[in-house]
């Protein structure tokens, strides 16, 4: 955990959430709802602060990415393994106001870059804009978010200049950067996203209802340990 972070048993006067998530991945976004939903009933008094850390679902996926038939057979053995899982997914979605569209979605992408630009819009207080607009982007619209150009495009959606964000995609400011929050996130033993780690000690592992979230910020408020980040 950084320095400076709260230990377990101290009492904080503000919430930190580190989400470790994919922008490729489905329940990260039904995740950024879910918590969205806690935050809105959560004591006003005591601000929360998100930031995004990466984590890639498909860390040898090609630059160029995949052709989405390929990439189902690799993963699930095709379409039709996938179907249930898409299932699933797509009913939580409903009742997050999410409208999964999969059937739009012809590529999986490489997301480094995507990472890359979150990161880089957290430098300019955009960072959660840029998720979101994101994951519309893949999920609802089946753009390649793999591809610089639609990456480009969506940042200026999400309030970024594309004067500064073009030259930052075609370079490679921030890559070591992302590749150290994942490596922390990895030494954290996270397998899978979407995972909070909130106030550096305290993590929560998938989606979890706003219920799940509230109990855990009460419990931090107390002063109470809720399950250490890393366990």
């Amino acid at each position: 955990m950084e320095e400076g972070r709260e230990n377990v048993g101290e009492k904080s006067s503000a919430l930190e959430i580190d989400v470790y998530s994919d922008v490729i991945c489905p329940w990260c976004f039904v995740g950024k709802r879910r918590l969205e939903r806690a935050i809105a009933q959560w004591d006003r008094a005591v601000p929360v602060k998100i930031s995004w850390r990466p984590f890639q679902l498909n860390p040898t996926m090609p630059q160029q990415g995949m052709g989405r038939r390929q990439y189902l057979e690799a993963k699930f053995g095709g379409p039709g393994a996938a179907q249930a899982i898409y299932d699933q997914v797509a009913k939580a979605g409903a009742e997050e106001s999410i409208p999964f569209a999969f059937e739009r979605i012809a590529r999986t992408p490489n997301t480094f870059a995507a990472h890359r630009l979150i990161w880089m819009a957290g430098r300019h207080g955009k960072q959660d804009a840029i998720v979101e607009t994101l994951f519309r982007e893949y999920f609802l619209e089946g753009r390649d978010i793999g591809n610089l150009e639609i990456l480009s495009r969506a940042a200026a959606r999400a309030g970024l200049e594309r004067t500064v964000i073009e030259p930052f995609l075609a370079g490679d400011e921030g890559m070591e950067t992302v590749k150290a929050e994942e490596a922390a996130g990895h030494r954290l033993g996270i397998r899978a996203v979407p995972y909070f780690v909130i106030n550096g000690t305290h993590a929560l592992s998938g989606a979890q209802p706003p219920e799940r979230f509230l109990a855990a910020f009460r419990q931090i408020k107390a002063g109470s340990v809720v399950g250490k980040a890393g366990v």
